[in-house]
């Protein structure tokens, strides 16, 4: 009975949590979505009273009492909590007590008023980033985006991490249990790998235009009210539950979670780039899956959220480009959008629509680029946080040191801030070390598949007839179900029995493009 009694306690303070930062949730949306400019100072206060409080409720001493007295009362320096206590808790009880412990943990260690000023900055610096793109002026930006690095510098301090491990904090809060030295690692053969992929479909395009194929049918204007139209239809299809969800527009795609059934994706529309819409709509909605999939017996629990955001971005990368770039998907999917654009696509066949939306080339702005390239950018802005928390680089220079990476990894140098530095919103929020998620995504994701074909070998021709129910189903008693029950690694090897590997991503990227441009 005591044991239940202490449970009890905790479950009750952790639901107010997420109460709590689900309501932030719906500050930070209706900020990218509907917020009036005027109404940015507010709206930075509002954020920055909510998140303290939710600190706040998630120090609380009591926690850190309950948790000892039921075996969880220590962590190691990173914040993980000692694996072996509460071992006379059910297991879902224990991962529970794991996970509010990491939290409690993190939380104490900052101090008063600091978590609420580090959102009023995220907030203001945010809206300063919008303004800044748009015009194309760093330098208004840089200030802000100054204020957050020394937020981000001075969070991972109070969580034990100095020297030159304050970035591996950083990474630690996204993706836990990796440092930077192994995101090198594994990064380092998708440096050199597709960067001679690259350059051998360089070489091939180089000698005649029939190696890529006639594209100009996207360069012609496509109806925004149209796409948005066929945004909706395509996210049904996948099987997003628009009960529980919608879909919005806003500067960056993006998921939130504000509630176990509301979950909002959002896509943007540009009447020159049909693809730019279709692809971020497969994206988040991959996001919206695994959200949508946790099991229910972890509602309002800190266990209801993805495990990390290398395993959330497996999800989105998984559908966006695997299965959302793939032969079979545009079988079934080209006559609806053929049905919806007529007069652009009269001439099309579902084989050209394919290989326009799998042309390589270097794209100057990341979540428009080709599914080979695209692990370069997030390279360029891993290597570029290493340095800039490092010390090595002033936030002044970032344009600069932008432009020469860009070119040396993808032979390209953006004229404007816009289509470079200034791209993303990430930096602006304060969310460094997110970037290195992405291209983590596609290693997670491919081991995944190995399995998920294993178990499905059929699964290509579900995509083909535009079903989807058996690859949800297997991803949600895999992947999804599990929310933050187990640990990153640990899932991973659950799931396939391996550890996190470069090789299954570069299998399938080399054999795919050597195909498609018959290299």
């Amino acid at each position: 009975m005591k044991i239940k009694g202490l449970l009890k306690q905790l479950h009750a303070i952790d639901r107010e949590c997420c109460l709590l930062e689900k309501t932030a949730a719906i500050l930070q949306w209706d900020q990218e979505t509907n917020l009036p400019p005027e109404g940015v100072e507010e709206r930075a206060d509002q954020l920055a009273l909510i998140e303290g409080l939710a600190n706040e409720r998630a120090a609380d001493p009591k926690i850190g009492r309950l948790l000892a007295e039921l075996g969880f009362d220590s962590a190691d320096p990173s914040g993980s909590a000692n694996p072996s206590g509460g071992e006379a808790l059910p297991p879902v009880e224990r991962d529970f007590c794991r996970a509010l412990r990491r939290r409690y943990d993190r939380a104490a260690k900052l101090p008063p008023g600091f978590a609420a000023d580090m959102a009023r900055a995220g907030s203001l610096a945010q809206a300063a980033w919008v303004k800044a793109r748009r015009k194309n002026d760093f330098a208004a930006f840089a200030p802000y985006l100054g204020t957050m690095v020394d937020f981000a510098r001075t969070r991972a301090e109070y969580w034990g991490f100095t020297g030159g491990a304050v970035y591996d904090g950083l990474l630690d809060a996204h993706e836990p249990g990796i440092a930077a030295e192994e995101i090198a690692r594994l990064f380092g053969p998708l440096r050199e790998r597709l960067s001679a992929l690259l350059g051998r479909i360089r070489d091939k395009t180089a000698a005649g235009p029939e190696a890529e194929g006639d594209r100009s049918f996207l360069n012609q204007p496509y109806d925004t009210e149209r796409q948005a139209r066929y945004s909706r239809d395509l996210m049904e299809n996948l099987g997003f539950d628009l009960r529980r969800g919608r879909l919005d527009s806003s500067a960056h795609p993006f998921t939130t979670t504000l509630g176990f059934n509301d979950i909002r994706i959002t896509t943007r529309y540009a009447e020159n780039n049909i693809l730019s819409a279709i692809f971020s709509t497969i994206h988040e909605s991959g996001h919206a899956f695994y959200e949508m999939d946790i099991s229910p017996d972890l509602r309002g629990t800190c266990l209801a959220e993805g495990v990390s955001m290398g395993i959330h971005e497996s999800q989105s990368r998984l559908w966006e480009n695997v299965f959302g770039r793939s032969r079979a998907f545009w079988e079934y999917q080209f006559p609806r959008l053929k049905a919806i654009f007529p007069e652009q696509l009269r001439q099309v066949s579902a084989d050209a629509f394919y290989r326009a939306v799998n042309r390589v080339g270097p794209s100057l702005i990341r979540i428009e680029a080709d599914e080979l390239s695209y692990s370069l950018h997030i390279i360029l802005r891993f290597e570029l946080e290493r340095r800039l928390f490092s010390g090595d680089l002033p936030v002044e220079d970032l344009p600069r040191a932008w432009r020469q990476s860009m070119k040396e990894l993808l032979g390209i140098e953006p004229e404007t801030d816009a289509e470079g530095v200034l791209q993303d919103v990430h930096w602006s929020m304060g969310s460094f070390g997110y970037f290195p998620s992405y291209a983590l995504g596609n290693l997670y994701g491919l081991q995944f598949l190995k399995r998920l074909r294993q178990d499905l070998p059929d699964y290509e021709g579900d995509i083909a007839r535009g079903s989807f129910t058996a690859i949800r189903q297997w991803l949600r008693e895999n992947i999804y179900t599990w929310g933050r029950r187990l640990d990153p690694a640990d899932l991973l090897f659950k799931v396939t029995g391996e550890k996190l590997s470069a090789a299954p991503f570069l299998e399938y990227i080399e054999t795919k493009y050597t195909e498609l441009y018959g290299l």
